[in-house]
């Protein structure tokens, strides 16, 4: 389907920084470079925005999130809100199969590269995917299609957030910090998740809010 081709390309470009924050995104001329009819860059369009990968301003049309950093600690006070509650919940109504998908989750990540050479000193895409799959497979247990659609559009805000800024966890032992969730989530000790999943998303917050008169870049050579 048309549109979804177009849904996808538009998607990975925003991600991979191909348009910089508060960029306009002009049907015409995206109709133009797919070679697809208005009506179908505008239904893709209508998707990215409720993926929150774009805006619909008003008389304006549509365009990339501008991602001040007020909005960088509005998404980041949201996480820090909804995904440790969420976690509770999937500690408690989670069962061996939801146990068994956060082994395999934990597994895929631990046993992934972080960092890929020919891909620059940012996080590799296999990585990404995998660290996105490992915090929603903690969540999914949660049994609420509606609290995993919030994580869905949080998560994707607030990586287009990391992407597009320089930081990428120096010093941040992913590794053991991701464990002790894994560990503390299967062991089914609330406390002790919800209390991991706050630590590990306040570290993460913390590196991109600390500097409030940094702007937001797309990666080198994107």
């Amino acid at each position: 389907m048309l549109s979804e081709q177009v849904h996808a390309h538009l998607r990975a470009a925003i991600m991979r920084g191909d348009f910089a924050p508060g960029d306009a995104l002009k049907p015409q001329d995206l109709a133009r470079e797919q070679g697809v009819s208005l009506a179908v860059v505008r239904e893709a369009l209508v998707r990215i925005v409720g993926e929150g990968l774009a805006d619909r301003l008003p008389n304006r049309g549509f365009a990339v999130p501008a991602l001040s950093h007020r909005r960088r600690q509005e998404i980041a006070e949201a996480r820090r809100t909804i995904e440790p509650v969420v976690l509770r919940l999937s500690v408690e109504r989670g069962d061996v199969g939801w146990e068994a998908d956060v082994r395999a989750a934990g597994h895929r990540l631990a046993r992934t590269p972080a960092f890929v050479p020919e891909e620059g000193e940012y996080y590799g895409e296999a990585w990404s995917e995998a660290h996105r799959v490992f915090h929603r497979t903690l969540l999914a247990g949660c049994g609420n299609p509606v609290l995993l659609e919030t994580f869905d559009r949080l998560w994707t805000a607030s990586e287009l957030a990391r992407r597009w800024s320089a930081y990428h966890g120096p010093g941040r032992d992913h590794l053991a910090e991701h464990r002790r969730l894994e560990e503390a989530a299967v062991a089914r000790d609330a406390d002790a998740a919800a209390g991991e999943l706050t630590r590990h998303l306040t570290l993460t917050a913390d590196g991109l809010t600390s500097a409030p008169g940094k702007e937001l870049r797309p990666k080198a050579g994107r």
